[in-house]
């Protein structure tokens, strides 16, 4: 699991990933990262080879009064460092990821990948994620609710 000097490796490996920016400046990154490991039900798992975070996965975990009272998971910002990429890295955060809720009583986990690229969506599957059990809808920031 991540501490609180992991921040620095987390910045510099969300620096070669692909899919978002990353909170910036550093003193909003610090106070983001000072709430992450406060909140209850927000695990960062990372992989390291010499000191060097290469790999991160964050589960995220909410009560739910259905599903018998068992709680949802959701898995968000995975990402591996592409010269680290098919060693492992990956595999061992979200597997670590999976175990953690199951753990807490999750009935399931739940991830979604904006990513084209199918080695993505292999990688997923053989972690244990099943495509197409469920439909994902965004609603993203800055809708007119005026033009529903």
């Amino acid at each position: 699991m991540a501490q609180a000097g992991d921040l620095d490796g987390l910045i510099a490996l969300f620096e070669t990933s692909e899919v978002s920016a990353v909170a910036a400046p550093r003193e909003r990154a610090a106070r983001v990262w000072a709430q992450m490991l406060s909140r209850e039900g927000l695990t960062v798992f990372v992989s390291e080879v010499d000191a060097t975070v290469v790999a991160t996965c964050m589960p995220i975990t909410a009560p739910n009064l259905l599903r018998a009272g068992r709680q949802h998971g959701f898995l968000e910002n995975v990402v591996t460092h592409p010269d680290h990429r098919g060693r492992g890295h990956g595999r061992a955060v979200v597997l670590a990821a999976l175990q953690e809720a199951w753990r807490q009583e999750c009935h399931h986990v739940l991830l979604q990948s904006g990513r084209a690229d199918p080695g993505v969506h292999r990688f997923y599957q053989s972690c244990g994620f099943k495509p197409g059990l469920r439909t994902a809808y965004v609603a993203q920031r800055g809708l007119d609710l005026n033009d529903l």
